[in-house]
C-alpha cells in the first residue's frame, strides 16, 4: 500500500488556522453569559423530513445538523473542523482517505457511534429503494461503484466505505478527489443509528423514536409549527456547548418574520429579509442587520423535458429578455449581483468562470434578438409564449416571479405571457422532483466550498438534476476534471463545463444571493461570515 498522508485533530486546526477550542462555541474572556441559554430561531417553513437520507432542502439541513454530526463540521465562521472524526489519512493519489472516529462519540441513547454506523448510513443513501434525493452525492465523491449501486446493478455491499474497525472507516474512490474533506460535511453523509432504522423503519424519524449523535436530541415537533431541541448530554463535547434549549419556528412569510423578531419572539430571523423595508431596518436596526455573501445562486429551471423549453431559441429568448439589474438593484436592492452563469466565479476553483458575452450587450439588442427568436419558435402576438412559473409560498419570490413576468413581457413586446403558482414547501420540492412545473423558481446553495457542488448538479445522472438537462459534453468535462492533479486544470475543465451550460442556456441563471437575517444583539457566536450561512447551535449563546 501506498504511503499515508495523515491529519490529527491538533494538525488539521493548525492548518485551518484554528485554535483547537474552535471546537465549541468561542466566548470572547470577559463575556458575562446569561443566566438562561435559550434561543428562538425562525427556520422558515415545515421542513420535508428530519431523515437526512429524505431531505434535500436548507430547511432541512439546518434542523440535521442539530441532531446529527458528520466526520467533520463546521465552526461560526465555516472553516471545516474534525466532527466525528478526530483524524484523517489519504493515500499520495488522493483515491483512499481514512478517518479515524473518536471512541467518545455516542449517540443520544447512549451507545457508541462506530464505523459500521457510517457504512450503513451510506450505503442506505445509495440504495435504490430508498429514493434520497441526495443519493447522487456519493458519486460527487466518486465513492467507488456509487452509481452501479444506485443504478441497481451492484448490492450496497460493493460500495467502497469499508468499516476497518469500530473506529476506522476507509473510503476508496474511482477517482482523486483532494477536496473531499468539506464534502464529508453534508447533510446527506451523516451517520444514522443502524438499529434505531431498522427497529422502527420509515417511523424512526418520530420525535418518539428518534437518535442522532449531534449536540441536541429533539425534545418537541409540531408539524406547521415548531421543533425544540435540548442538549443531548452523550454529546462528545456536551461539556462545551452552551445554549440549553432551542425552538425552530416555521414561520414561512418574511414580513410576519420581522414583525414577530420586532415583538421580541424571536431571537434571530430566517435568512430574506423582506426587500420592502430592508432599507429602514438598516436604518434602525444596523448592530442587529446581517448580510452574508453566500455560495449561491438563484435562477428559474426550465423543464427540458416539456415543450417549448426544449427548443434552445426558447431558452435563449428567455435569458436575453430578462434585466438581472432590474431585480437586483430594484426589487431587491439588499446586494444580490446579478448572474449570467450558473457557478459563483468567487468559489474555490471557479476563478476561470466567464460570463457569457451577451451578459455585456444592451438591453436593447438583446431584446430584439429574443423577439427574432421567439418568432422563429413561431410565436406572436396572437399566440404568445405562455407558461406558468412554480415557486414556493413567500413574498420574496412572488415578487421576483412577478417582476421577471413583467420584464419578459416588456422586453419582447408582448410575445411571452407568463402566470404564477405558489406551493407550499414540501409540494414543490416534490412537483420539482417529479417534472410537474414548466420554469420553477429555484436556488442552489453550495453544498461545500468547490466548483463541483455546482458542476455535479447538471449531470445527466445527478439525483439533484429536476431540470433533466442532459448533455454528454458536460458530462465528459466534470469528468475530465478528475484527470488534473492541479487546480489549474481542474478550474479550465469547469469553466468549460459552465461554457456548455451558458452555450445550451440550460437555466436562467438570475443572481448570485446574500443572506439577509436580523439577530439580537445578546446572541453570540453568529459572525455572518460563513459563506454557506449555517447556524450550528453549538456555536452560539446568550450574552447577559
Amino acid at each position: 500500500m501506498q504511503p499515508i498522508l495523515k491529519y490529527s485533530v491538533l494538525s488539521a486546526a493548525i492548518a485551518l488556522g484554528l485554535s483547537t477550542s474552535a471546537l465549541a462555541a468561542k466566548v470572547p474572556a470577559g463575556t458575562v453569559l446569561a443566566d438562561k441559554q435559550e434561543i428562538t430561531i425562525n427556520n422558515g417553513t415545515e421542513p420535508q423530513s428530519l431523515d437526512p437520507h429524505k431531505s434535500e432542502g436548507v430547511p432541512e439541513s439546518q434542523v440535521a445538523y442539530q441532531l446529527f454530526e458528520g466526520l467533520v463540521t463546521g465552526d461560526e465562521d465555516g472553516n471545516v473542523i474534525p466532527g466525528v472524526a478526530e483524524s484523517w489519512e489519504h493515500s499520495p493519489d488522493f483515491k483512499q482517505w481514512t478517518f479515524k472516529l473518536r471512541p467518545d462519540a455516542k449517540w443520544s441513547n447512549g451507545d457508541p457511534v462506530t464505523a459500521h454506523d457510517f457504512v450503513f448510513a451510506w450505503q442506505r443513501l445509495v440504495t435504490p429503494t430508498t429514493a434520497a434525493p441526495y443519493a447522487s452525492y456519493l458519486n460527487y465523491l466518486q465513492i467507488e461503484n456509487a452509481n452501479d449501486v444506485i443504478e441497481g446493478k451492484k448490492s450496497p455491499d460493493a460500495l467502497g466505505v469499508k468499516a476497518v474497525d469500530d473506529h476506522t472507516l476507509q473510503l476508496t474512490l474511482s477517482n482523486p478527489v483532494p477536496y473531499l474533506v468539506p464534502m464529508v460535511a453534508h447533510q446527506s453523509v451523516l451517520p444514522v443509528p443502524q438499529k434505531v432504522v431498522e427497529k422502527f423503519g420509515d417511523n424512526w424519524v418520530k420525535k418518539e423514536n428518534i437518535v442522532g449523535n449531534g449536540a441536541y436530541k429533539l425534545v418537541d415537533h409540531v408539524v406547521n409549527g415548531k421543533i425544540v431541541f435540548e442538549r443531548n448530554p452523550h454529546y462528545w463535547n456536551d461539556k462545551e456547548t452552551i445554549i440549553n434549549k432551542a425552538t425552530f419556528l416555521t414561520i414561512e412569510q418574511p414580513m410576519t418574520d420581522v414583525q414577530r423578531y420586532r415583538a421580541g419572539d424571536l431571537d434571530m430571523t430566517n435568512y430574506g429579509l423582506p426587500p420592502e423595508i430592508f432599507p429602514k431596518l438598516k436604518k434602525e436596526l444596523p448592530d442587529e442587520l446581517f448580510v452574508t455573501r453566500t455560495l449561491s445562486t438563484y435562477m428559474y429551471e426550465v423543464n427540458h423535458t416539456k415543450a417549448p423549453f426544449n427548443d434552445i431559441r426558447v431558452r435563449k429568448a428567455l435569458n436575453l429578455a430578462l434585466d438581472r439589474t432590474i431585480i437586483t438593484d430594484k426589487v431587491l436592492a439588499q446586494g444580490q449581483t446579478p448572474t449570467y452563469v450558473f457557478t459563483p466565479p468567487y468559489i474555490n476553483e471557479g476563478n476561470k468562470i466567464q460570463q457569457p458575452a451577451y451578459a455585456n450587450q444592451s438591453m436593447q439588442e438583446r431584446s430584439a434578438e429574443a423577439i427574432k427568436l421567439l418568432e422563429e419558435a413561431g410565436f406572436s402576438k396572437s399566440n404568445p409564449l405562455t407558461f406558468t412559473i412554480l415557486y414556493n409560498t413567500n413574498e420574496s419570490h412572488k415578487k421576483i416571479a412577478i417582476a421577471a413576468a413583467s420584464l419578459w413581457k416588456n422586453n419582447t413586446k408582448g410575445l411571452v405571457n407568463v402566470k404564477l403558482e405558489n406551493q407550499e414547501w414540501k409540494t414543490y420540492v416534490d412537483s420539482r422532483r417529479q417534472g410537474n412545473y414548466d420554469v420553477a423558481r429555484a436556488g442552489w446553495v453550495a453544498d461545500y466550498n468547490h466548483a463541483t457542488t455546482f458542476g455535479n448538479y447538471f449531470l445527466s445522472n445527478s439525483s439533484n438534476n429536476t431540470a433533466s438537462y442532459k448533455n454528454k459534453a458536460y458530462d465528459e468535462a466534470i469528468a475530465a476534471s478528475y484527470t488534473f492533479d492541479d487546480s489549474e486544470g481542474r478550474e479550465s475543465a469547469y469553466a468549460k463545463a459552465e461554457e456548455i451550460l451558458a452555450n445550451d442556456f440550460a437555466l436562467i441563471a438570475v443572481y448570485n444571493y446574500v443572506n439577509t437575517r436580523l439577530v439580537k444583539p445578546y446572541v453570540g457566536g453568529y459572525s455572518g461570515k460563513d459563506p454557506q450561512d449555517h447556524v450550528l447551535l453549538r456555536n452560539l449563546y446568550i450574552k447577559k
